[in-house]
């Protein structure tokens, strides 16, 4: 396996959420245990719980812990059901818009003390035709959520799934915003049923600024979960997600993030060697 600094293994992260910490402390000895000290930090229990989360930076610094990013939710959001994330999802629905762009600001902040250069999250879900007077609503919002970020220098990642590459790729063009990007997940594309991951890949290149690793199984019953899986057990074909980014020139993090099952360290070991498996081709 090269050890070049742009490989793959050295490009390696994990989302801090897949190993459900209780503190920072939990966190770093997680991280210590899959092997791998890059994390994509979730935002949110730094802002709503300073004082078991505040040490973070310091303790971070003191394990030789990077964060390669952020990432945070917005409230309200339930995905019991495809049919509730829809309706619950980011920052498109009304009632919670207000908390939510009070949030934004306060992660902003705070994204701009830890330093980070990148910051994902779920927009919600995106209206398939552009007269759709929602349309415009969800880009006015992403514009606002892009420029508070813009103004501190941070690109704001948006994660695929709840809609087609296609769609997606509309919007971006609409949006017009050079500091808006996308956070690649080959699983969710399955996992929402929206569509071929690798076709999405290549509509999506210009924009992708970081991926994350994750697998899953397409539904059987249309309008359902797709199953997420342990990373290369699913449909997600890694040779070919992994050459295709080489052909993208692809530079960013591959962070695994693992949200199902009840042995998530073990989990993201396994994913971490068919990073390394991808490395070999």
């Amino acid at each position: 396996m090269s050890m070049k600094s742009n490989s793959l293994t050295n490009r390696l992260a994990v989302c801090s959420w897949s190993l459900q910490p209780t503190s920072p402390q939990d966190l770093v000895a997680k991280l210590e245990a899959t092997g791998i000290r890059r994390v994509q930090l979730a935002l949110d229990p730094l802002r709503e719980s300073p004082g078991v989360w505040g040490e973070t930076p310091a303790l971070f610094k003191q394990s030789g812990v990077t964060i390669v990013s952020g990432m945070f939710g917005c409230v309200g959001e339930d995905y019991s059901t495809l049919d509730t994330i829809r309706m619950t999802g980011g920052i498109a629905p009304d009632a919670t818009w207000e908390q939510n762009r009070a949030n934004i600001q306060a992660t902003v902040a705070l994204a701009k003390r830890l330093g980070l250069k990148l910051v994902t999250f779920h927009a919600g879900f995106l209206p398939h035709d552009e007269k759709d007077p929602a349309f415009a609503k969800l880009r006015q919002r992403l514009a606002e959520t892009a420029d508070a970020f813009a103004a501190e220098q941070i690109t704001l990642g948006l994660e695929t799934g709840q809609e087609t590459a296609a769609d997606l790729v509309q919007l971006l063009k609409k949006l017009n915003r050079p500091n808006v990007g996308v956070n690649f997940d080959p699983a969710n594309m399955l996992l929402y049923d929206k569509g071929n991951p690798i076709a999405a890949l290549r509509l999506l290149g210009p924009w992708i600024r970081q991926v994350h690793i994750k697998d899953a199984r397409r539904t059987r019953v249309p309008g359902t979960w797709g199953e997420e899986v342990t990373v290369g057990t699913g449909e997600v074909d890694w040779p070919v997600f992994f050459a295709t980014l080489r052909e993208l020139n692809f530079a960013g993090d591959f962070v695994i993030e693992r949200e199902a099952g009840t042995q998530r360290v073990a989990d993201i070991r396994t994913a971490k060697e068919v990073v390394g498996k991808g490395e070999a081709k």
